[in-house]
């Protein structure tokens, strides 16, 4: 039982963390408000509200493309990754395994530094390799950046898995491969699926890398960005709550799997 004086600080330290979360979420809020009703003169039409502006969206095209290109991007750097993730995570912790250090410093550089940086040194290195800005490389910066996630999870999982594991799927005739496909992969799934959601996240709502990389292509935080600098409008607030929702339901979905993966391992 808790006192008199630690229920008011429990009080006190719940009532702080609201004021900071409102504080903080209340731009989000106020951004979905105002996608669904109209502003005349510094007052809310209530009387207006309606979801016209998200059905607007579908209907200029220029989202659309963007939306299409955000998902290409996401699809194909996730799967990039992980699959980068898996095999280097299998090299790392293979005995004969050689610079070891280095390769996860080459891995997780891109991750560590900012993000500008990183998106100018793939610029140059794209440009010396005569690879045009476009989809592709927008793809090969966000599969170097998502990737240090994946590995790390897939990496944290691997090295918690019994040895006796292997060992016993050796003794009883298998190789390598069917090994791997029934007993390590299985193992792993977890972490895979985790780190692939973080990574979509991560690949959805980069902005900076892309900035450097795009080219006359255009993903959907591209997008937002490039009709937010002629001024706010009715759908801008409507694209920036669907943003906003897609990141949120992404990240509960990531805290969500690693909780269950906590628990399994418990």
């Amino acid at each position: 039982m808790l006192n008199r004086s630690e229920r008011i600080a429990d009080f006190l330290a719940g009532l702080l963390t609201g004021i900071v979360l409102l504080i903080l979420y209340a731009p989000v809020f106020i951004s979905a408000i105002f996608s669904l009703v109209e502003v005349n003169d510094g007052r809310i039409l209530w009387e207006t509200a309606s979801i016209r502006n998200y059905i607007s969206l579908w209907s200029n095209p220029s989202v659309i493309d963007a939306l299409a290109n955000t998902a290409i991007v996401a699809v194909c750097a996730v799967t990039i990754s992980t699959v980068l993730a898996i095999a280097l995570a299998l090299y790392a912790e293979w005995p004969g395994a050689m610079f070891r250090r280095g390769l996860e410093t080459a891995i997780y550089l891109p991750f560590l530094l900012p993000p500008i940086v990183t998106g100018l040194s793939l610029l140059v290195t794209s440009a010396q390799l005569g690879i045009n800005r476009g989809l592709a490389t927008i793809v090969m910066g966000h599969s170097a950046f998502v990737l240090a996630v994946a590995y790390r999870l897939v990496l944290t999982r691997l090295q918690s898995m019994p040895k006796t594991l292997v060992e016993a799927s050796y003794d009883l005739g298998a190789t390598r491969l069917q090994t791997f496909r029934y007993i390590t992969l299985p193992f792993l799934a977890s972490a895979i699926t985790t780190g692939a959601v973080l990574a979509l996240t991560l690949s959805f709502d980069e902005t900076l890398i892309s900035v450097f990389l795009a080219g006359d292509r255009m993903t959907l935080p591209l997008r937002l960005w490039a009709m937010m600098r002629v001024g706010f409008s009715p759908e801008i607030n409507a694209l920036v709550t669907l943003v906003l929702l897609v990141s949120l339901i992404l990240a509960a979905t990531v805290a969500s799997r690693l909780k269950i993966g906590s628990s399994n391992q418990e």
